[in-house]
């Protein structure tokens, strides 16, 4: 494979062609005021003392393929709520709607996010879905609203877990629930969103990326979708589609409590999403390892390995082992990938590829899982990792 380095300054170029893409700030009022410390003034840290404390964070990311979920949607397998459940869920989606004109250029239809988000409650928090016609979800809002306004008190009965924030950019859609106990120590909410390429435009390719503070360490988590394909040319775009997002992403700027705008300032970062690389093997030769089950053989092929280790794109960010076959691309309702078990109904070829990833950057992370669920909902299966994180807690917190 001929080595493919990204051109930066044509990078820029074609970044400056595009609007800024303006960070969404969420409610002001959730800076908390007087209690978060600028922790990058010595003259405050001498005055200051911090004990660090450790979370746990599960992230998941699912391409639905435009399918709608079912009322009786078993989430258990993917959440792992058989488990002791973690303190933040972060969970990512592409495709929830059918990418038609419809939903491209027509209205935002922020039904089936409410769907999702009502799924995801009901599974976090134990309980049943609310009847038909009570309000299950507020998606778009974010949480504390007021300090009059209750919406988490801990030790609800059944409220376990709230949604602090959550954001849809047509097919893509990011959702983050907390236990009621810290939701009150998450400050500084924000959201950027970034369209990438030609289907950037339209709000099929491209990024929603979520930052916020727990106590006084940063978080970022980017979801995205990058460019779809297996030609050479496919796989460039989607270098020059992450360059994008990492240049364009931006949250808003708080001198106050200086606060990070860019990606890479923040403390603890996640990426998850459908990133799209392939393998490069011949579909036989990867069908073959994908039945002997040699993720190792196949790994040495995938794009995404070959990229991270020859640092075209992802420099200095973190994968788990991968020990789980590849998520992509499954007949629909059946453990048969495409072209594999039954008769190819479509004359477009898809080899298996590991198209869904997690990765993340920073220090004081450790990732104790990275695995697959099984779902078979649509052509992808959803994958997940459970990360425990050091967060700086000041000695005054409550």
């Amino acid at each position: 494979m001929q080595a493919f380095k990204i051109n930066e300054s044509k990078i820029l170029k074609r970044i400056l062609s595009f609007d800024s893409s303006k960070g969404d700030y969420q409610n002001p009022s959730l800076a908390k005021k007087g209690t978060h410390h600028n922790l990058n003034q010595s003259s405050q840290n001498s005055r200051t003392c911090f004990h660090h404390h450790t979370k746990k964070i599960f992230v998941g990311s699912w391409n639905v393929g435009g399918i709608q979920p079912p009322k009786n949607l078993d989430m258990e397998d993917w959440l792992e709520i058989q488990n002791n459940f973690p303190d933040i869920y972060v969970l990512g989606f592409q495709e929830i709607v059918p990418l038609n004109a419809a939903n491209v250029l027509g209205p935002q239809n922020r039904r089936v996010s409410r769907k999702w988000n009502s799924l995801i409650g009901a599974a976090l928090n134990k309980r049943m879905p609310t009847k038909k016609g009570e309000r299950t979800a507020e998606p778009q809002k974010v949480y504390p609203l007021k300090d009059q306004e209750q919406v988490c008190v801990e030790g609800d009965v059944g409220q376990d877990f709230q949604c602090i924030i959550s954001k849809q950019m047509v097919g893509m859609f990011v959702t983050i629930w907390v236990r009621c106990k810290i939701y009150r120590s998450i400050h500084h909410l924000s959201v950027s969103s970034v369209g990438c390429g030609i289907m950037g435009c339209l709000g099929n390719k491209g990024s929603i990326s979520i930052r916020f503070c727990l106590h006084e360490t940063s978080f970022c988590f980017i979801c995205s979708h990058l460019a779809s394909g297996g030609k050479e040319e496919d796989r460039k775009q989607r270098n020059i589609d992450a360059a994008e997002i990492l240049y364009r992403t931006s949250f808003p700027a708080d001198p106050l409590h200086d606060m990070p705008e860019k990606i890479m300032d923040h403390d603890r970062i996640v990426w998850l999403g459908d990133l799209n690389y392939r393998i490069y093997l011949p579909d036989f030769a990867t069908k073959s390892l994908i039945k002997r089950r040699q993720w190792e053989t196949l790994l040495k092929h995938d794009q995404l390995k070959m990229e991270l280790t020859e640092g075209h794109v992802f420099q200095g960010w973190h994968e788990g082992a991968i020990e789980f076959p590849p998520t992509y691309k499954y007949h629909p309702n059946s453990e048969d990938y495409i072209g594999c078990g039954q008769k190819q109904l479509t004359k477009k070829k898809r080899a298996p590829a590991w198209c869904d990833r997690i990765l993340w950057f920073g220090e004081g992370m450790t990732q104790s899982k990275y695995s697959r669920s099984e779902s078979k909902l649509s052509d992808h299966r959803p994958v997940k990792a459970l990360f425990k994180v050091e967060i700086k807690v000041a000695e005054n917190s409550t």
